[in-house]
């Protein structure tokens, strides 16, 4: 089959690591970018050899098949909804949109139009959450029974260049890593059916300390700490932490706990980690090797499953329904913060399975571009 042809709106940080493993995979063809500052697209341009594209000519193309959309969180729906009304499928960095209104909003209108929507994280894919998986459908902890996730730093002005829209709406840590947590429980778990939260801006300002905004100040307009209590279909109970106001913590990243044993495992932003496990009769815990390793950073693998599924007009597994089911719980996980009430999730999605569709046979076997 012809390759997909695609091109990235958006240019910022995250399009390097996205541009890489793209032009790794034989199923898509990378025809350029665009960025509403045309220095930034140039740039990238010159450095992997790609067309650049103005901003309204990328939608106007024939010869581009897939919207790869790495604008800014609030600029997400715009985006991808300006990308659907032009013919193109769409792949969205996190989260999809902003409300379950604009997520199903997409939905609509891509399945109006026979066009397919998928949406990061695909970290999920990823060898330690495959084994993960697997462990969990063979029965080796039981029938699971609770899960606890936690994700606590500092935020992010310490690092990223421009971190403002961090501590705007649709950033902070619920929609920035939220959705890497939520995303793995909904792969291992299932749906959540409703949420109870509290949560508070602990800092009503922000110092930024990496280069080049050196000594600005961030207005925070979101809530920086969060506890919720997921609860899902299935009736298992999940306590997630999220926090931009902790120095440091020695809790787990994300642990599942069954009737016969438990499970705890790495960083959900990572493809790659150390899984461990524990039984009723062993009385420790004990390492279980991953099942398989391509490169250590995978981002994009998601896009060409995604492709491969445009061609066999399939289901895939970074999907848009996961992607709008995830953007219903942060938003409910808000509103409980504000109203204080437990709330029902309104959206479900399809249980996922196994992920066995991509091999290293999809990316050129000597790792080059």
């Amino acid at each position: 089959m012809k390759p997909i042809h695609c091109a990235i709106v958006g240019c910022g940080n995250i399009s390097d690591v996205y541009i890489k493993n793209i032009l790794r995979f034989t199923n898509l063809k990378l025809m350029g970018c665009s960025d509403i500052l045309r220095e930034k697209a140039e740039e990238k341009a010159q450095q992997y050899n790609l067309n650049v594209y103005d901003t309204n000519d990328v939608f106007d193309s024939d010869n581009i098949d897939l919207i790869i959309n790495l604008t800014i969180p609030s600029s997400h729906f715009e985006v991808s909804l300006k990308a659907l009304e032009h013919g193109k499928h769409v792949y969205s960095e996190k989260p999809l949109a902003l409300t379950n209104e604009h997520a199903t909003t997409l939905l609509e209108i891509a399945n109006k139009n026979s066009l397919f929507v998928g949406c990061a994280p695909d970290t999920f894919l990823g060898a330690s959450w495959q084994t993960a998986k697997k462990l969990i459908n063979d029965g080796w902890i039981g029938k699971p029974l609770s899960a606890t996730a936690f994700m606590l730093c500092h935020g992010h002005e310490s690092w990223h260049p421009s971190p403002e829209f961090y501590y705007q709406k649709g950033g902070g840590p619920l929609f920035d890593m939220g959705p890497y947590y939520l995303t793995v429980l909904i792969y291992l778990l299932g749906p959540v059916k409703s949420v109870f939260a509290v949560g508070k801006k602990s800092f009503d300002t922000r110092l930024i300390t990496s280069m080049p905004k050196f000594g600005e100040k961030v207005i925070v307009e979101i809530p920086t700490h969060i506890h919720a209590t997921l609860c899902f279909e299935n009736n298992i109970i999940c306590t997630l932490i999220v926090s931009f106001d902790t120095w440091a913590h020695r809790l787990p990243y994300v642990e599942i706990y069954g009737e016969k044993g438990s499970l705890s495992l790495p960083d959900p932003n990572q493809f790659f980690g150390t899984t461990y496990y524990y039984n009723q009769y062993m009385k420790e815990w004990k390492e279980v090797p991953t099942c398989y390793d391509i490169f250590t950073n995978m981002r994009g693998i998601g896009i060409s499953d995604m492709a491969t599924a445009i061609q066999e007009k399939r289901q895939f597994l970074a999907n848009g329904e996961l992607a709008r089911h995830v953007v219903d719980i942060m938003e409910k996980i808000q509103e409980s913060v504000t109203t204080g009430e437990h709330l029902q999730i309104e959206t479900t999605c399809p249980c996922l399975n196994v992920f066995n569709r991509i091999t290293t046979a999809s990316i050129l076997p000597d790792g080059k571009t």
